[in-house]
């Protein structure tokens, strides 16, 4: 039985340094509604989120349409580079694509990063079997859990990965068959 989850990556954001309750900014709200008409006829069985409110606006159209709540789940939350800001982000993201088990201080290598994420993944895939699920969640995490799978989405993907952006992945079980980018 053929399981989809679509991958949502959340939409523009206003920044913050709080990472949990950073918004979506004013063109952040107006791609979430897009998101949600993109999906409308995909027929969504329910949706889960990081527990990151941007995640969480952005898919909170495609809740409403379907007339569920969000699941939150921490799983799906952005993977925590260093405990405090980098001085140079570009360089800091290459070094932990590099080496998957690198680590700055505080922060997760990509292989922890990709287990949280991988692990909340396989818990939703045994769970609702079957089901058309959109998941909330952020570009460096989503990457990382579509790389468990196929090590051709990798930080050159994640480099070209658009705000938002949506990935449908078909699995049977816990094998994945088929992605696809939904184009918004």
């Amino acid at each position: 039985m053929k399981t989809n989850i679509y991958l949502v990556r959340h939409a523009h954001s206003t920044y913050t340094p709080d990472e949990l309750s950073r918004p979506l900014s004013v063109e952040g709200k107006q791609e979430a509604i897009r998101v949600a008409s993109k999906l409308q006829n995909e027929k969504i069985d329910l949706v889960y989120a990081s527990p990151y409110k941007r995640a969480m606006e952005t898919v909170q159209g495609i809740a409403d349409n379907i007339g569920k709540s969000i699941l939150v789940e921490e799983g799906f939350k952005e993977r925590t580079l260093a405990e405090s800001p980098v001085e140079n982000f570009k360089l800091a993201i290459r070094k932990v694509w590099e080496d998957y088990d690198f680590r700055y201080d505080g922060g997760e290598s990509n292989h922890m990063a990709q287990e949280r994420g991988i692990q909340a993944l396989l818990k939703v895939l045994e769970k609702h079997e079957g089901k058309n699920i959109v998941v909330g969640t952020h570009g460096n995490l989503m990457v990382l859990m579509m790389n468990y799978f196929n090590h051709a989405y990798d930080f050159k993907f994640w480099q070209e990965l658009e705000m938002p952006d949506i990935y449908k992945l078909s699995f049977e079980q816990d094998r994945l068959i088929h992605v696809k980018r939904i184009w918004l």
